[in-house]
């Protein structure tokens, strides 16, 4: 399965929030069994939001477990997708980042795995992270 991992999913081992474990668990399990991205949006955010409360090391962390160790891979829009988010943003009600989210997976066919109901509201939907534990592999 071809997966893209909303920017929640990493936030919960993060920041050591209530699903941390399980998105934990799904992080090994959907590098080891799955193809499996992250779009460059959620990396930025990402990086925003703890260089904002300084911690940079924390963010090293993130980049060294989740581009280099785990090998996800990192999805980018180009320019004329770009134009496409304000499109599903405005057909599907739906804030930027989740816009974002969806054109990079339909984009790459990509399975949306987020702990964000927004995109259930969408024609490609979601995946929570223990939706793919009990799916095949690659």
């Amino acid at each position: 399965m071809r997966l893209l991992i909303d920017t929640n999913v990493f936030l919960e081992v993060i920041l050591s929030q209530d699903r941390a474990s399980e998105a934990s668990v799904f992080l090994q399990l959907a590098a080891a069994q799955h193809e499996s991205f992250v779009s460059d949006f959620s990396v930025h955010s990402i990086g925003v939001f703890l260089l904002r409360r300084r911690q940079v090391l924390a963010f090293r962390d993130f980049l060294n477990d989740v581009v280099f160790r785990l090998g996800i891979g990192l999805k980018r829009l180009d320019e004329a997708d770009l134009a496409l988010v304000c499109d599903v943003a405005e057909r599907f009600k739906l804030d930027f980042d989740d816009a974002y989210q969806y054109v990079a997976a339909k984009e790459s066919d990509l399975v949306i795995v987020s702990y964000d109901s927004d995109f259930d509201g969408t024609d490609r939907g979601r995946k929570v992270p223990s939706d793919i534990r009990t799916e095949g592999a690659k």
